[in-house]
């Protein structure tokens, strides 16, 4: 076991030639993990031997070392073992190796061997591409630390759920692998907070096949949540917009992000919206505004009054959207500006 207790101990001058040797910044390890250049015992040339066989040049290496410099603390039969894992869902060592550069903390946790190869294998089964499973250790690798167990109970959960809210047995692998591949994190939820929400929303009167349309909406982060928050801010939104249930239920579908933003970040956007001039009635025609962030909302205001559109007096479909949305309307409002008005009876000046 590795002490982190750096007061009363040396640097180890046999890890620091092995590291010089291999033109490591040392001074970028003391900055981070100085811990490390402490312990006896370090296996610098082997794991930089590894790294090299799978194709690493020395700057690559010497890269990975500085990122990750608990690596070098790792055995040979370790890394070596962890490299077997990986390349279950690699195309080559060149992958590989690419991978290991951009996510050296996650390629060197070894501890949870066992799980990680049950859980490849069981990602595998359950029809996911090597690229998403690939994807998924390297930003996502606490999923793979669970037991394959919890992570089956999940899935089977998932999938139970939505044979009971109507979907159909032909699309329920899909529906469980977009849904997966979306948001992994699923996974780190139980089965009892997924029955929960759902059961929340039913009791809220979504019909099933609305429960179903909020989860794809939602890509499954609905199971991050918890009732009390969402009943916050169902109600908050049913005050703001002065509605009944069932047009809160209609607002909701439209924008999931009035069940998903807690109230403290549904009031701060509508303040700043408000602020702007806007009214609740245009933010209630088209609450997707609600998605935006403050700053934003103000970006897009101003590059779109800079073309003389008012937002205050139009409807708000022009602001809300993804980045690339708003740079299509931006460009249709842009070159409808630019065009001149044709005149029919004006001569035409035909070059002789």
């Amino acid at each position: 076991s590795y002490t982190t207790d750096t007061k009363s101990r040396e640097e180890n001058k046999k890890t620091l030639e092995n590291l010089y040797s291999l033109s490591v910044d040392i001074t970028k390890i003391r900055r981070v993990k100085e811990w490390v250049l402490l312990q006896d015992v370090t296996y610098v040339k082997e794991i930089a031997g590894i790294l090299q066989e799978m194709g690493a040049d020395e700057t690559t290496v010497a890269n990975i070392i500085e990122r990750c410099p608990e690596a070098i603390l790792h055995t040979p039969a370790e890394v070596n073992s962890q490299r077997a894992l990986w390349q279950l869902v690699c195309q080559n060592e060149r992958q590989l190796i690419k991978l290991i550069e951009q996510f050296p903390e996650s390629f060197f946790t070894t501890e949870y061997q066992q799980n990680q190869k049950a859980n490849i294998l069981f990602f595998q089964e359950l029809g996911l591409k090597n690229n998403i499973i690939t994807r998924f250790l390297t930003s996502a690798s606490n999923i793979f630390y669970n037991p394959v167990e919890k992570n089956k109970n999940v899935i089977e959960t998932l999938q139970r759920s939505y044979l009971n809210l109507g979907g159909s047995e032909a699309n329920m692998k899909i529906w469980i692998l977009k849904l997966l591949s979306q948001n992994p994190f699923i996974l780190l939820n139980t089965s009892t907070t997924i029955q929960e929400n759902l059961e929340f929303l039913q009791k809220n009167n979504f019909t099933d096949q609305e429960v179903l349309q909020l989860l794809s909406k939602l890509k499954g982060f609905i199971f991050q949540l918890n009732s009390t928050t969402m009943q916050k801010s169902i109600l908050f939104s049913k005050n703001i917009f002065k509605c009944s249930d069932q047009e809160l239920k209609q607002l909701v579908l439209k924008c999931p992000a009035l069940l998903y933003y807690s109230v403290p970040v549904l009031e701060e956007r509508l303040e700043g919206l408000l602020k702007e001039g806007i009214s609740i009635a245009q933010i209630r025609e088209t609450p997707m505004v609600l998605e935006l962030t403050t700053q934003i909302v103000q970006y897009r205001i101003k590059k779109l009054s800079a073309l003389g559109y008012d937002i205050k007096s139009g409807n708000l479909e022009s602001l809300s959207g993804t980045k690339k949305d708003f740079e299509v309307t931006y460009g249709k409002i842009q070159s409808k500006k630019e065009r001149p008005i044709f005149n029919p009876v004006a001569p035409l000046h035909i070059e002789d």
